[in-house]
């Protein structure tokens, strides 16, 4: 009889951190603010709070929002301040920037906020390829909070991970 196929990475203490598993729901919208500039280039105050004042703002219900300007326009911090204030009672998130940004930002607050002690003295793998915009500043991020409580970090899959760091023993 063949011997039994053991899994020793689910019987060791190994702890797995897959960033995907924290990724928040709620659609991610680019907002481009050139179509309330005159010719895309001057933002004109008062036709400004005029399309801020007439915009449907619960369309971006429970979303996440990145702002931006596709043209080379000067455009004042005020302007988007004022869309955020609009944007408050309604998305999960507004910043200034790209998806990209938007992403970084959401996941910074995530990893702020993030419980760690069940790490603590172990071996973490941080899982590599996810199928969710993860991103690497995320990464960089969750290896500064483990660092102080985990024994190791990994980064990768249990079969094939790169070794980052390991606790000096004293």
């Amino acid at each position: 009889m063949a011997d039994e196929i053991v899994n020793r990475v689910a019987n060791s203490k190994l702890k797995v951190i897959d960033l995907e598993d924290y990724y928040p729901t709620g659609r991610r919208i680019l907002f481009d603010i050139k179509d309330w500039l005159l010719e895309g280039l001057v933002l004109r105050e008062k036709d400004f709070r005029q399309h801020v004042a007439e915009h449907d703002w619960s369309q971006y219900q429970d979303c996440f929002v990145a702002l931006y300007c596709s043209t080379d326009a000067i455009v004042p911090d005020w302007a988007y301040m004022l869309i955020t204030i609009q944007l408050q009672d309604y998305a999960k998130l507004s910043v200034i920037g790209t998806l990209e940004n938007l992403e970084s930002i959401i996941y910074a607050d995530i990893i702020s906020n993030l419980e760690v002690s069940e790490f603590k003295d172990l071996p973490v793998i941080v899982k590599g390829c996810s199928n969710k915009p993860v991103p690497s500043n995320a990464l960089i991020l969750l290896s500064q909070k483990l660092k102080p409580v985990a024994k190791s970090i990994m980064f990768g899959e249990a079969c094939s991970s790169v070794p980052l760091y390991k606790r000096k023993k004293m």
